[in-house]
């Protein structure tokens, strides 16, 4: 086996043999070993095939069937169900009915016509480049070292040296069927080469095994990678070298949390968008350099960056250490830069239309550079956001091999356009299933670890929203961090510790909220803890926690919360989770109902406040939720069981018999009346208050 410097070798011989003679097995095996390399391929790029024969369902003959990744699949997640099953000679035949390159979208629906596996997932374009070559195992990539040579000037010259005429070119064409047709033509014209390099695309190469393939791939794009690497250090410099000097990782985040709300409401102008940030090394190098002025404008070259980051990113006319405080001065500076990129895509859109075309997306920027200091992304969702500045730094990869060794080329804007504007890049679009009702919102909820705070959460996340997971104990938000991760994987939330009587720790929680994603647009205040007491017991400690938690909390986290809101220019919801207590008079309650009283009328004040900047406020009014939470964990039941002369036993059915619904309260029943205010149907809503409290009567506002 050779070694590998610059790829990661993931075979195993054992694994791999509890899967010999099941071809398809293997497919997947090498697929997700493949995929879990971001240096081979991006998330949801290339793809990988494999010819078996099987048994036909209707003649019972045996008959060779290709296997190859379906539409809008993931190497590195792939699995069975996400292969397409074509009847091979079927598919070759189609040549008989292809009717030219202008024909070429009609073919996509003649594939149905091969499709061995009813079963299996459509078809994707790339089918053909995999159907007329006759390998039995073909993987095509976008590996950073290979587009690098691909996107190179002298990119044809470079792959004929440096593999001795064993990797074919074809130039940038396309995808569809008669690249395939071209890659059979090459492989015709060269026989016994390894591969063919694809010209500002990817790589494709092959073998008659599922492990010859796995290593033939690595070890052409292994060489293509040493070759960079060896040009670089003769080279000493890359992107013409430093221009400035990025700032020190924690100023550069400081610099990131205050301007992602800005740069978010930008971005949100048509569609809410949820942002990414990263400062890795290699986009700073980029960003730092002396060339971004020049190849920032260029774009992409592999088709599969630029769907994902448009034809080019924004640069900001911003320098590292500027003072971020003065959102309007920030905003005033720039403005112009976004008015500028949206002119250029219109222009571009404009310039490049076909009269079949579909209407012009979204003309605000995906990724934009912040020079010293790092790279924003935005997009829909979290997920996307994230995969587009993946992309993007792949692209930066891909310019950095392709200067050191010749220089960089990206695709035409025509070429870019047909790609981005494709009738069935378009049609996959109108496939992919509606956002939920909370996508591309952003909520904060405080107290989210457990109870009432970590329904909400759940519910939110569950309705598509970025969650920002919080809680004073590190244990229980530990604990809520696993549950969140597990449920709704990494995308969907960050989790910070927060105590609310603390401004320091509400500023951090928010920092990781706007470097997560972007900003806030719901937020909820949760947290709260009680304290039952008769008033000749009732201490100055515990007046002073209580007010100082659920009064002062509420405060300065609505305070904060507004100022992100502000920035963005966006609209947004604060819900304070108060409680029945607000408004009804009870025994030993006197600073818990107290303060729940003062909560409730700071809601009314901020209400009547924020009505200008679209800020909704409104609160939930629950009462005896009683299930996972820490109040009653502790004396706060006792003290309730003792005024109403009952056992801790018996509150629930107590509370429940008391109500004109007769209902036991839970979380969920909580969290359902924060979706309604926030779900879009009640946006023209504020300073209201919903009791979930099973039917109180004299909780009743009115």
């Amino acid at each position: 086996m050779a070694s590998f410097k610059y790829v990661s070798y993931l075979w195993d011989e054992a694994k791999a043999a509890s899967m010999a003679g099941d071809e398809v097995a293997l497919l997947i095996y090498r697929s997700n070993l493949l995929g879990a390399d971001l240096r081979l391929t991006n998330y949801g790029g290339g793809n990988t095939s494999c010819k078996a024969m099987a048994k036909d369902p209707l003649t019972g003959n045996e008959t060779e069937v290709m296997w190859v990744k379906g539409s809008g699949g993931d190497l590195g997640t792939l699995q069975a169900s996400g292969l397409a099953a074509l009847y091979t000679d079927r598919l070759r035949s189609l040549i008989h009915v292809y009717r030219g390159i202008d024909h070429e979208d009609e073919m996509v629906e003649l594939f149905n016509h091969c499709i061995f596996d009813l079963a299996s997932k459509a078809p994707s374009i790339d089918t053909p480049l995999h159907g007329f070559l006759p390998f039995k195992h073909i993987d095509h990539l976008h590996p950073d070292a290979a587009i690098a040579i691909a996107a190179a000037k002298d990119g044809k010259k470079i792959t004929q040296e440096l593999f001795h005429g064993k990797i074919g070119w074809v130039e940038w064409q396309r995808p569809g069927f008669d690249l395939g047709l071209k890659l059979k033509a090459c492989l015709d014209e060269n026989p016994g080469i390894r591969g063919i390099m694809l010209g500002s695309h990817g790589l494709f190469t092959w073998g008659d095994t599922a492990y010859e393939s796995y290593v033939n791939t690595l070890e052409v794009i292994e060489r293509c990678a040493a070759y960079i690497e060896e040009s670089v250090a003769k080279k000493g410099s890359v992107f013409g070298g430093q221009k400035i000097t990025s700032l020190e990782k924690p100023q550069r985040e400081i610099q990131a949390a205050a301007l992602a709300p800005v740069l978010r409401g930008f971005c949100s102008s048509n569609t809410k968008m949820v942002g990414h940030f990263t400062d890795d090394e290699s986009v700073l190098t980029f960003i730092n350099s002396n060339e971004l002025d020049r190849l920032a404008p260029m774009g992409t070259s592999c088709p599969d960056h630029f769907l994902r980051t448009k034809i080019s990113p924004l640069v900001l006319p911003l320098q590292p250490a500027d003072d971020l405080s003065d959102t309007d001065a920030v905003k005033k500076k720039i403005s112009p830069a976004f008015d500028a990129y949206r002119k250029m895509y219109a222009d571009y859109y404009n310039t490049c239309k076909h009269p079949n075309s579909p209407a012009m997306r979204d003309a605000n920027p995906v990724v934009i550079l912040y020079p010293g200091v790092g790279m924003f992304t935005f997009a829909a969702n979290k997920q996307t956001a994230r995969v587009a500045a993946e992309f993007y730094t792949n692209a930066i990869t891909v310019m950095r091999g392709a200067e050191a060794i010749s220089a960089y080329t990206s695709l035409p804007r025509q070429e870019a356009f047909n790609i981005e504007y494709w009738l069935l890049e378009e049609a996959k679009l109108q496939r992919m299933p509606k956002p939920k009702a909370l996508s591309g919102r952003v909520a904060l909820v405080t107290g989210s670890a457990g109870g009432i705070g970590k329904a909400i959460a759940k519910k939110f996340a569950e309705e598509g929203a970025c969650v920002v997971i919080n809680d004073n104990d590190a244990n229980r938000l530990s604990d809520a961090k696993e549950y969140f991760l597990a449920q709704f994987g990494k995308d969907s939330s960050t989790a910070v510790l927060l105590d609310v009587t603390s401004r320091e720790n509400i500023d951090r929680a928010f920092s990781a909220a706007t470097l997560a994603f972007g900003g806030v647009d719901i937020l909820v205040n949760c947290a709260g803890l009680s304290i039952s007491k008769p008033i000749e017991e009732h201490t100055e400690k515990d007046w002073d926690l209580l007010y100082d938690v659920l009064v002062k909390g509420q405060f300065l986290v609505t305070q904060a919360g507004v100022n992100i809101m502000r920035k963005q220019e966006m609209d947004g919801d604060i819900l304070n989770i108060v409680s029945k207590n607000a408004l009804v008079s009870g025994p030993n309650n006197a600073g818990y109902g107290s303060a729940k009283a003062a909560q409730l009328h700071l809601s009314r004040l901020n209400a009547a406040e924020l009505g200008k900047d679209k800020i909704r406020v409104n609160v939930v009014n629950p009462d005896a939720v009683i299930s996972d939470s820490k109040i009653w964990q502790g004396a706060w039941a006792e003290g309730r069981a003792k005024a109403y002369r009952v056992s801790v036993e018996e509150l629930p059915a107590y509370y429940a018999k008391r109500t004109l619904l007769n209902e036991i309260i839970d979380p969920a029943d909580i969290a359902a009346a924060c979706f309604a205010f926030v779900c879009g149907l009640l946006n023209k809503s504020t300073g209201n208050v919903l009791n979930v409290d099973g039917g109180v009567a004299m909780a009743f506002v009115r």
